[in-house]
């Protein structure tokens, strides 16, 4: 339930896949794991982030229920945004490479934002 206005509204939710439930896991581990690395507590990264103890706890758990706003927060504070934008850069990564480069090779332009 969210908040709207003086009331509550529910949003419903659609059931996430189990590899994309997977993924949320594995990633709130991983912020999980650098915050404790980093000797942070959960309050003092939430207190940064200006989220609830109870965000960062459901982040951390892998509860795709919180909002992309949070996700980037928390990285930020624990100092991971950076590595997070890098790995979705399509010329980052083989994937984005590899397909940009059939682009190329079946003579269709790039995507306008991406030219040179």
């Amino acid at each position: 339930m969210v908040r709207i206005g003086e009331g509550w509204c529910e949003i419903p939710t659609r059931p996430l896949s189990t590899r994309s439930a997977k993924a949320a896991v594995e990633l709130g581990n991983s912020l999980a794991t650098f915050r404790k690395l980093q000797g942070l507590t959960a309050a003092q990264v939430s207190d940064r982030a200006g989220i609830t103890r109870n965000t960062l706890r459901n982040l951390e758990r892998g509860e795709a229920t919180v909002g992309l706003d949070v996700l980037l927060e928390v990285s930020r504070v624990l100092g991971v945004l950076d590595y997070l934008v890098k790995g979705l850069n399509p010329y980052e990564t083989d994937l984005g490479q590899a397909l940009a480069q059939a682009r190329l090779v079946e003579n269709r332009p790039l995507p306008q934002r991406v030219r040179q």
